[in-house]
């Protein structure tokens, strides 16, 4: 499965990531939701209609819990009462946790309080909505509130902010959707099953023979020179996910701007990786772990093998560093 983020995605290519899937004899469905690419094999074919009903279901309650651009979200609700306890549902209530959990093993790193710097920089819409140049912004950077602002009580449904504290949940929401779509699948379908939403891949169920084929790429947009080639990888379990700078990207008064905030800066990270691949016991954890990596910079690579995480890392001049016995090419995770 190619994992990309969708207006990046070249249709070409993923036709062709499609039509092997299918030759290996595997049931695949391609479409679009939560603002990006989803894509769904399953190891059963008969199975891949009810499959992608239960994929759909779960991503359609994620998406009215914590889309930051519908009006009708509970994340919406939550912006806008900020100062105030808010009712909310478990399946919210879960993702602020899950947030909120990433940001404090993350050391504040993945934190879901960046929705402001986001709004000010520009991506106060859907990704797709973006126009991708325009004017100078003006405004003032500054460290985000912290995540540790966003109060969440687990056993009165309940959750709140502070006046002026925007939450976003782009670098943990989508990846336990993939999370518990797979599990909601393998659960129901009883066959294996891979989800990716964006390149933020969950498998769970039966394992294909030789495990299943990801292809890992330094994701870019069109304007941007393939210089990296990728590569196939097989997972056996839990989940694989890639951060880079080089994917929902757009310019500002010539300034080039980015989706992955620094907390501490309130600017989009500027350290030396592009993208960054790990693989982990679940999506989350390895979305969690690559968005951290991209962010804190030079310490990374360190940083993830104290952490026993396998990840691949690309340098901005192309260079590769491999981590925790991330495969050579041809090699299994």
């Amino acid at each position: 499965m190619l994992a990309r983020e969708s207006r990046d995605e070249s249709r070409e290519r993923r036709a062709t990531q499609l039509a092997a899937a299918t030759d290996a004899g595997f049931g695949v469905a391609d479409w679009v939701a939560l603002g990006t690419s989803a894509h769904l094999v399953v190891t059963d074919p008969s199975s891949l209609a009810s499959a992608r009903e239960v994929v759909e279901r779960v991503l359609s309650t994620v998406d009215l819990a914590a889309s930051r651009f519908r009006p009708d979200s509970e994340l919406s609700g939550l912006n806008e009462d900020a100062g105030q306890w808010v009712a909310v549902s478990p399946l919210f209530a879960q993702l602020l946790r899950v947030a909120r959990d990433a940001a404090e093993w993350s050391d504040g790193l993945v934190d879901p309080t960046v929705g402001t710097a986001l709004i000010e920089l520009g991506y106060d819409r859907t990704f797709a909505l973006v126009q991708p140049d325009g004017p100078p912004l003006t405004f003032t950077a500054g460290a985000a509130p912290g995540w540790r602002q966003l109060e969440v009580d687990d056993e009165k449904l309940r959750a709140r902010v502070p006046l002026g504290v925007q939450v976003d949940l782009g670098a943990t929401a989508k990846a336990l959707a993939a999370d518990l779509s797979a599990a909601a699948v393998a659960e129901t379908a009883g066959c294996g099953v891979l989800v990716s939403l964006g390149g933020d891949i969950a498998v769970a169920g039966a394992t294909p023979s030789g495990g299943w084929p990801v292809d890992v790429s330094d994701l870019s947009d069109p304007g941007l020179p393939a210089d990296v080639p990728g590569q196939i990888v097989a997972i056996h379990t839990g989940g694989l996910a890639t951060s880079s700078t080089r994917a929902r990207r757009w310019r500002r008064g010539g300034s080039q701007l980015h989706h992955l905030i620094d907390p501490r800066s309130g600017l989009p990270a500027a350290g030396p990786w592009r993208t960054v691949s790990v693989a982990a016991a679940t999506c989350l954890q390895a979305n969690a772990a690559s968005t951290a990596a991209m962010i804190m910079g030079s310490p990374a690579p360190s940083w993830l093998g104290r952490r026993h995480f396998a990840a691949r890392l690309v340098a901005h001049d192309g260079t590769l560093t491999h981590v925790g016995g991330w495969p050579t090419q041809g090699e299994r995770l």
